[in-house]
């Protein structure tokens, strides 16, 4: 019942199609989006274009406390939404072709192609124009430099081949944006500055007060040209400088247009221009250089992070697709920010931080990339501890709640069952200290600022509890699970799982490591959280030997998902949200999220019977769905689920599978290709001090390879039909478990599929 619609070629590095879909416009400009962690945006035209289009280019950190309230406000119910905001429109142009205005909505181009080169980070287009008095071929080149990341670069060809044209430029910096689904069409920037200075056009804006004391932000935009400037035109929050070139037949011009944005996240206000001349000075203006320069250092990341899959295109673009992505949303250069669900792609989740980085981007992150990196993410949070403390205060609560949504570390999603309900993501906040020392080895950030937060999250734990004297147990009620199909539960297995691992892990964490400690648990805590370990309460049910959700799940009409009809799903597209909440379809992995994440916890009979039992009536709706079952299905032998939904993972945006991606990409969980090949057809494991595989390869696959980072070697897994090959490339002897049984890798082994 998979939804499929594939606007592009299927190819091994681009992401390419030569039909302009006017229908479907929003959705390729989503899947042709780029960033490079500091900015980005959608695959938005540079020119004019007057149909139904998503225009949006997003800054990293910078957004509004949107003022958005429900009508049932209660006490403890954050003060606003925070949001990201559409800002300035740097790429924008308006082209004219002999007084006639080149906009794709009204004219039929010819040899339409569009681009996106995955492999150096560049988007390109082009097409050929036929007017009654000329006929002028177009190509488009832009990127966003990984390397100088406030450098965006344009590049803009036009050729008359038949006839005579004067083509008349408008090159614009245009803060005149608003955002689609934030107030609407508000508008939250004024002017503060525009003009020229130098040989450069600039605009300066700030967002508009808020009533709610969070600071407000000023970008600076700035623009040079490789041609003098006819003329500048000013307008509100704007500026165009205008070129006009007079073509014959054979004839062309190459137009470059050079822009540097920078923010008061690291620029005062009253130095960005002066800050911004210095760096168009530094940088220069060499297209041809600074493109190699930033193709040079996508290359670099590709070394370390490309899987290769030989046998399967569409795998094999889909996993590139998706670390292209992940990469140009985030590569951890920056420890005040963090990876939201939507990048750069879109307003949709509000661009804020989720529990999906601890949950899936970690584990990613940790092989592919610098420990640095991860543990910029684990500062990330450490530094927002004082605002969980904070989220637990508005509730009533001891210790520390990490916020659903976020962009300071105070909570910003006023929908109740999020806010009050969903706390299971204090718990992901946890387990990705686990994962990081479990990981790397590394135990200095356990021991010290590791603790504070855990000691928070687990005092959180311990007050959120309640008593049950009929049962002698602990029990957590009125939760939301990872299954948001469900609101207002009691005993969430999951919840109340993690619940009680974040008790025994910080215990066990703070009397190893007492002596360096930077903060106490008392002889009382330590004594009540023991009993909230030994009595918490667990829903089991012994007759079908699963784990159950929640107390009265097993009470729904169960069903599978095949008894559905087609035009029921997606289910959030097609149903009242009461009748999903009645039913009993699951949005997302929630019991097996948990033997997911303590897989060694569980015997192959325990996970066997609860994947039958749940998977079934899995909708997948939950771009987070696909690869822990994935994972999982794997782990039980289980090929062509584990096929299906690594697809379904892998290609989620690729085919928009939940029909939604037209908003944007789903970022954070394009995780899930990486692990479900990595974790899942070759079983990497780390658990108790030992790096295991135990591989098998698709049917339809020939063989595929990838790297990994681990404690301080480099590692490179080959998996074909017959062996798996592991060879260490640097680093020192370690010893790794292949089906179970020991090797010593001091430089290559190579042994058959078991």
């Amino acid at each position: 019942m998979k939804q499929i619609m594939r606007l592009f070629d299927v190819d091994p590095w681009k992401v390419r199609t030569t039909q302009l879909d006017r229908t479907h416009r929003r959705l390729q400009e989503s899947l042709t989006s780029i960033g490079n962690g500091y900015m980005g945006m959608r695959g938005n035209f540079e020119e004019t274009y007057s149909a139904d289009h998503h225009q949006g280019t997003y800054l990293a950190g910078v957004w509004f406390p949107d003022k958005t309230r429900v009508g049932w406000w209660k006490n403890g119910y954050p003060e606003y939404f925070g949001k990201v905001i559409n800002a300035v429109n740097f790429l924008a142009m308006e082209i004219l072709i002999n007084g006639t205005v080149l906009d794709l909505a009204t004219i039929d181009p010819k040899d339409f192609v569009l681009e996106l080169d995955m492999q150096n980070g560049l988007l390109t287009r082009s097409f050929v124009v036929e007017l009654a008095d000329c006929t002028v071929a177009f190509r488009f080149e832009r990127f966003l430099s990984i390397v100088k990341k406030e450098l965006a670069f344009i590049q803009v060809k036009a050729t008359v081949l038949k006839g005579q044209a004067t083509i008349q430029i408008n090159s614009m910096l245009d803060n005149n944006v608003t955002n689609e689904d934030s107030n609407y069409d508000e508008h939250f920037w004024q002017a503060v500055a525009q003009g020229e200075s130098d040989d450069l056009s600039y605009v300066t804006a700030q967002t508009i007060a808020n009533p709610f004391g969070v600071p407000q932000f000023t970008v600076t935009a700035a623009m040079k040209h490789n041609f003098e400037s006819d003329a500048l035109l000013e307008m509100p929050l704007m500026v165009a400088n205008q070129f006009s070139f007079d073509l014959k037949a054979g004839e062309g011009v190459t137009f470059e247009k050079e822009v540097l944005i920078v923010t008061s996240r690291d620029v005062e206000s009253a130095e960005q221009l002066d800050y911004v001349t210095k760096l168009f000075a530094e940088y220069g203006s060499d297209y041809a250089a600074l493109k190699e320069e930033h193709a040079k250092a996508w290359q670099k990341r590709w070394e370390l992070a490309d899987v290769v899959i030989n046998g399967d295109e569409a795998a094999q673009q889909g996993i590139r697709f998706n670390l292209f992505q992940l990469f140009s949303t985030y590569y951890g250069e920056d420890e005040r920010l963090n990876i939201g669900p939507k990048g750069f792609t879109g307003e949709k989740y509000g661009g804020a931080t989720y529990w999906d980085t601890e949950a899936y981007a970690v584990p990613l992150y940790l092989s592919l990339a610098d420990p640095s990196v991860t543990r910029s993410l684990l500062k990330y949070r450490h530094n927002q501890l004082p605002q969980a403390y904070h989220n637990a205060r508005q509730q009533g609560l001891a210790g520390a709640l990490y916020p659903m949504v976020t962009f300071t570390g105070v909570e910003c999603h006023n929908e109740w069952e999020i806010t009050f309900e969903e706390i299971h993501r204090n718990g992901a906040i946890a387990y990705a200290i686990y994962n990081y020392t479990n990981y790397t080895g590394d135990t200095t950030y356990l021991a010290k600022e590791g603790l504070e937060v855990l000691t928070g999250i687990a005092r959180f734990w311990a007050d959120r509890v309640h008593y049950s004297k009929r049962k002698d147990k602990y029990m957590i009620h009125g939760v939301t699970g990872p299954n948001e199909y469900e609101n207002n539960i009691n005993n969430n297995w999951y919840t109340n799982y993690i619940a009680r691992w974040v008790l025994q892990y910080t215990l066990e964490s703070y009397r190893k490591f007492a002596d360096q400690a930077i903060i106490e648990i008392t002889p009382e805590e330590q004594a009540k959280w023991e009993e909230i370990i030994e009595k918490m309460y667990f829903p089991y049910d012994e007759e079908l030997g699963v784990f159950v959700q929640h107390d009265t799940f097993l009470d729904k009409d169960l069903r599978p998902v095949a008894s559905l009809e087609p035009s029921d799903l997606p289910l959030n597209q097609n149903w009242s949200w009461d009748k999903i909440l009645r039913s009993c379809f699951i949005k997302q992995a929630d019991v097996l999220q948990g033997i997911y994440f303590f897989g060694n916890q569980f015997t192959l009979d325990e996970k066997r019977k609860n994947f039958d039992f749940y998977e079934p009536m899995t909708v997948h709706e939950s771009s987070l769905s696909a690869c822990i079952h994935a994972i999982l299905a794997a782990e039980l032998g289980m090929e062509e689920k584990a096929v299906e939904m690594y697809e379904r993972t892998a290609r989620l945006d690729l085919d928009n599978y939940n029909n939604d991606t037209e908003d944007g990409l789903h970022i954070t969980s394009m995780t899930g290709s990486w692990l479900g090949i990595v974790q899942g057809f070759a079983q990497m494991k780390t658990a108790n001090e030992t790096l295991s595989f135990a591989p098998f390869v698709p049917k339809a696959w020939q063989d595929y390879a990838f790297h990994i980072n681990y404690r301080g070697r480099l590692l490179a897994i080959k998996v074909d039909q017959q062996f798996v090959t592991v060879k260490k490339l640097s680093g020192e002897a370690i010893t790794i478990q292949l089906y179970h049984q020991p090797y010593e890798l001091t430089d290559e082994i190579k042994i058959a599929l078991a």
